[in-house]
C-alpha cells in the first residue's frame, strides 16, 4: 500500500552574520546527538511557526519584495505568512541561542503571548523584521518522517539586542554554537540544504542582498531534486 507524503509544516531559519572581520562569519549549532532529526549536525536555529508568532508585536515590517516571495507558488497562502515566518525565525533562535533579535528603539514591547515571547517582553526588545533577509526556500523531499517548507533569513549581528545565557548544553536542543568562516562551515558536519544555502548566502552577501535578486527554492518531484527561483 503506498503512504501518502506528509504535508510539510511551515517552518524558518535565522543566518545570524558576522561582519566585524574580513571574512564573512555566520552563527552555527550542533544539534544534539540524541535528536532524532538531524541529531549530531550543525545548523542554523529555526523550527516551525507556532501560533504565538502570529500575535507578537513587531518594530518593521519585511520589505514588499521579500513579502511576495514567502507567498509565492501558495495560491492560498494567508497575508500574514511573511510576517510569521520571520517572527517564527526570531524566536526559534532566542529558544535555541539566548539572542534576541530586534531594537529597544521604540520602547518595550506592550504585550507579548506566553512562552518565549515573554523574554522580549522583560528585556523590553521588540522583535524587528526590516534587517531580515530572505536567501533561500527548501521543502523536505517525501518520504521523510519529517517535512518542512523551510524559509532561510539572514539578519546581522548587529540586530542582537540583548542576550540569556544558559539556554545551549549538553541537554538542550543545541549542545554548542560556533561563530565560523563560510570556509569552515562547509568542513562541518551539514545537512545537505545546508550546505547549499551556504553558497547561495555567499553570493547574496557579496552582492550586498539586492532587493528583486531572484531566490532559490529547492524541492523535490518524481524523485528528482529540482530549484527555481523565485
Amino acid at each position: 500500500m503506498k503512504t501518502a507524503a506528509l504535508r510539510p509544516r511551515e517552518a524558518a531559519t535565522l543566518i545570524v552574520l558576522d561582519r566585524s572581520r574580513k571574512a564573512l562569519r555566520v552563527l552555527m549549532g550542533k544539534r544534539n546527538a540524541r535528536l532524532a532529526f538531524m541529531g549530531g549536525k550543525f545548523v542554523f536555529p529555526g523550527g516551525r511557526i507556532e501560533p504565538s508568532d502570529r500575535q507578537m508585536p513587531v518594530a518593521g515590517a519585511l520589505s514588499q519584495r521579500a513579502d511576495d516571495a514567502l507567498r509565492a507558488k501558495l495560491p492560498r497562502a494567508p497575508h500574514h505568512l511573511g510576517r510569521s515566518l520571520a517572527l517564527a525565525a526570531i524566536r526559534e533562535t532566542y529558544e535555541e541561542t539566548g539572542l534576541l533579535i530586534g531594537t529597544r528603539d521604540y520602547g518595550p514591547p506592550e504585550t507579548a503571548p506566553e512562552g518565549a515571547w515573554q523574554a522580549f517582553l522583560e528585556e523590553g526588545v521588540m522583535p524587528d523584521l526590516e534587517g531580515l533577509h530572505l536567501v533561500a526556500r527548501a521543502i523536505t523531499p517525501p518520504k521523510r518522517p519529517r517535512r518542512f517548507d523551510t524559509r532561510f533569513f539572514a539578519v546581522d549581528r548587529k540586530s542582537v539586542t540583548a542576550e540569556r545565557p544558559g539556554l545551549v548544553g549538553p541537554d538542550s536542543e543545541l549542545t554548542e554554537l560556533a561563530w565560523v568562516s563560510l570556509d569552515d562551515a562547509r568542513k562541518l558536519e551539514l545537512p545537505r540544504i545546508t550546505r547549499i544555502v551556504l553558497d547561495d548566502l555567499e553570493g547574496a552577501a557579496q552582492a550586498g542582498f539586492p532587493p528583486y535578486r531572484p531566490i532559490p527554492f529547492y524541492f523535490e518531484r518524481h524523485g528528482k531534486s529540482l530549484r527555481e527561483d523565485i
